[in-house]
């Protein structure tokens, strides 16, 4: 189970400033939390970290990719009022941003701003009818002129990221009417994607603690700019040369008010989801299948998911040197890309346990398996 070490690992994760090129906190988190248990640890030049457990052999390498950054916003200027305007780092939904506190990390620290726009209160009847979009949005950081901003140390180019701490929640599973137990939520911003971050890191920390014996080396990694276009994880492939990959992120869950539940096909606290196709990758249909058998005999609950739009890290993990078998393995999440996320911790822990158990069955012949004629 997630324990009280690894829970706080998450807490300090989550609440962690690293938007994307902005990812040297959660770095130097990982590398605190891991150094004990991995073998080797490495860096490439963008500043993606990656942590290596040598199991009885030192192929095939098991890359379990999870990404640091978060959704966040650059400074684009300041007006002569001491407004900021800004940019965003990743994909948002306007409508979540206004009336939000976020943080601006300037060259004299952190600095409290909220996100606002004009007031309906001024605005003409057909204005207030229309939804507001983010570039006629502004940071009110207190500042009443230009020059007070920056006096205050904000400059062009500052990031800043959402203002939100990590919590949990305790609640009842009720099925058919009978309560059946507890389950644990936990809420917080960046779950996109310090979540994949977490789990690579507890794979490698049960592989250490157990002593558990694996026919490979797994090299877990936390990969940068992952939201700006997957860049970290070219790096990160290029320097680990992996012969097959488990790339570990969120998924959408859809169970939300507003969707035909015959179209759901995630939902939280159901099992961690299987990616069966996104835009930027077929998974491997040998390994998809491994992870499923694998599941199915361990008792782990799992779902499958598909995604007509996005990618993740496999996008381009999977295209690297002669190819590489991939598939996208996910932690059903709500809210993502936003300033609070939902998702179970039950999810989390049942991802741990089907990767350790597949860890356990991909030795050479497998993994050549996965590209056999």
């Amino acid at each position: 189970m997630i324990d009280d070490k690894s829970l706080d690992f998450f807490r300090q994760l989550s609440e962690s400033f690293g938007p994307s090129g902005f990812e040297r906190d959660p770095a130097r988190l990982l590398k605190g939390y891991v150094e004990q248990y991995c073998d080797k640890m490495a860096t490439d030049k963008l500043g993606s970290l990656l942590f290596s457990k040598k199991g009885s052999s030192e192929s095939p390498v098991v890359l379990l990719p999870g990404h640091l950054d978060e959704v966040g916003f650059l400074v684009a200027g300041i007006s002569k009022e001491g407004f900021l305007m800004f940019s965003p780092v990743g994909g948002w939904f306007d409508q979540v941003l206004l009336a939000q506190r976020v943080v601006v990390r300037t060259s004299k620290g952190l600095l409290p701003g909220i996100v606002a726009s004009k007031p309906p209160h001024i605005l003409p009847q057909e204005e207030r009818d229309k939804v507001v979009k983010q570039e006629k949005m502004y940071i009110d950081i207190g500042a009443s002129t230009k020059e007070e901003a920056q006096e205050m140390g904000v400059r062009i180019g500052d990031p800043v990221v959402p203002d939100s701490s990590f919590s949990t929640i305790e609640r009842p599973t009720v099925e058919e009417g009978a309560r059946k137990g507890e389950t644990i939520l936990a809420m917080g911003k960046a779950f996109d994607e310090r979540v994949g971050v977490l789990i690579a890191a507890e794979v490698v920390r049960r592989l250490s603690e157990g002593g558990i014996e694996h026919p490979n080396t797994v090299v877990g990694a936390g990969t940068v700019q992952e939201e700006v276009g997957l860049r970290g994880a070219r790096t990160a492939a290029w320097l680990t040369k992996p012969d097959v990959c488990l790339t570990l992120d969120v998924d959408i869950a859809q169970d939300i008010p507003g969707i035909d539940p015959d179209k759901v096909l995630v939902k939280t606290g159901k099992g961690p989801s299987i990616l069966t196709f996104d835009a930027s990758m077929v998974p491997n249909q040998a390994l998809k299948e491994l992870v499923i058998s694998t599941a199915e005999e361990a008792n782990i609950p799992y779902q499958l998911s598909h995604m007509r739009r996005g990618g993740t890290d496999a996008g381009v993990i999977h295209l690297a040197y002669a190819g590489c078998p991939s598939l996208v393995l996910g932690i059903p999440t709500r809210h993502i890309h936003s300033h609070v996320g939902i998702l179970s911790l039950e999810d989390v822990d049942n991802l741990i346990n089907l990767l350790v158990a597949v860890i356990k069955k991909l030795d050479a012949k497998t993994v050549e398996s996965f590209t056999a004629l």
